[in-house]
């Protein structure tokens, strides 16, 4: 069976709870809610219907047939999370959190956000559904991401820029858990990703998981087969757990997660969490952090927003300590060229947190046999990105 976290919220030896005692009721309310709608006919009945009538789903499944030749290997399909409504994957999650945050009686959603568009997602679904919405974002991602911070204030939220740390996205989830904390009557934390406290990860997971619930009855369709292997760009883990989960049972499926290398893992200007991190303690959860000397949270770099963060979502370092995944580095300039190649050869713009998979699809790719199958999932497109890669590549243009 899948991996699921024990009655303490721990897979294996990671996860649980590790939060100060002003959060607990609120985790024990969530926790409870969560079990309670989690099988409930009428709340999965509504959260399809949202997903098909308003988040565009189910996303395609593309075949990249010109990439395919191009490299002349394994046969290549996209998961299309790009074509979701907002413009990602992150709908998926913020849309059943939301659901469940109504149920329970909440009024306001809080959230951080990295490359914004989980800030944007959530501030879609406050709009939609009638509630005041507060969004946390590093000051520097602010900068690099101005037209999803225009998004979110068009939305109705008002976004707190986070200058503490590095002004990034761990920052911004420090001051989302803050905030909580200090109104937890009427506000429900709309986390992001498959980290913190349980039971955040696996809520994230399973709503999530329709991903790769779609993805293998897709291929199975196209192919009358699965995949040898499916790739997912991974920071805290949301998309890529969610195009793995319906495959962990089949160990024929070779699942990769490709992190933001950075610079190189081989200096400090790196997000590689699982190919550099060590086991720690930080935001609610046991996982494998970046740390310095001294086992403090490192500051972490990559050119990609959203995959900017020291950590990595238990589940995660679950299958990596077990083997049933495997997560590969890669680097800033690896991403680039995939954004540029993907978009000159598919006529896609991949957003360049996705771009890192694509990256190692094309490294993995030429080494197949012509029958074997890879299914990529582009986690997001890259309008938002467009301004940080013209950058990278020295030009400057208007957002």
């Amino acid at each position: 069976m899948a991996t699921q976290a024990d009655d303490k919220g721990r897979f294996g030896q990671f996860g649980g709870q590790y939060i100060p005692e002003t959060l607990m009721n609120a985790i024990i309310e969530l926790d409870e809610a969560y079990t309670r709608y989690k099988d409930d006919p009428q709340f999965n009945s509504e959260l399809e219907t949202l997903f098909r009538e308003y988040a565009n789903r189910p996303s395609r499944l593309y075949y990249a047939a010109k990439m395919t030749e191009d490299l002349g290997g394994a046969k290549i399909y996209f998961k299309r999370e790009d074509l979701n409504f907002t413009g990602a994957h992150k709908i998926n999650n913020v849309l059943g959190q939301a659901l469940l945050a109504k149920k329970m009686g909440k009024t306001r959603l809080i959230a951080e956000t990295g490359a914004g568009q989980h800030g944007v997602a959530t501030a879609t679904a406050a709009a939609y559904f009638g509630m005041e919405c507060v969004i946390f974002m590093g000051k520097v991602d602010c900068e690099r991401q101005a037209l999803n911070v225009y998004k979110m204030n068009l939305l109705g939220a008002k976004v707190v820029p986070v200058t503490s740390g590095t002004a990034t996205l761990k920052d911004a989830v420090s001051e989302a858990f803050r905030e909580w904390t200090n109104r937890i009557e009427d506000t429900h934390y709309c986390l992001g990703s498959v980290m913190g406290p349980h039971p955040f990860p696996t809520i994230v997971r399973d709503f999530q998981s329709v991903i790769s619930r779609e993805s293998r009855a897709q291929i199975l369709e196209k192919e009358g087969r699965l995949p040898d292997a499916v790739l997912a760009c991974v920071g805290g883990g949301s998309n890529a757990i969610g195009s793995f989960y319906h495959y962990i049972d089949d160990p024929g499926v070779q699942l990769i997660g490709c992190e933001a290398a950075g610079r190189g893992i081989d200096t400090y200007e790196t997000a590689a969490t699982i190919s550099t991190g060590r086991i720690g303690i930080f935001h609610g959860m046991k996982s494998l952090f970046c740390q310095n000397e001294y086992g403090q949270i490192a500051p972490v770099y990559s050119i990609s927003a959203g995959l900017d963060y020291p950590g990595v979502g238990p589940e995660h370092a679950h299958l990596y300590d077990i083997g049933r995944a495997q997560y590969v580095p890669v680097t800033d300039a690896e991403a680039v060229e995939a954004f540029e190649y993907t978009s000159k050869t598919e006529g896609i713009i991949p957003a360049i947190e996705s771009s890192h998979a694509i990256a190692h699809a094309m490294k993995i790719a030429p080494k197949m046999d012509k029958d074997q199958i890879l299914v990529v999932t582009v986690s997001g497109r890259g309008d938002k990105d467009c301004a940080s890669v013209a950058r990278y590549r020295g030009l400057e243009i208007a957002q």
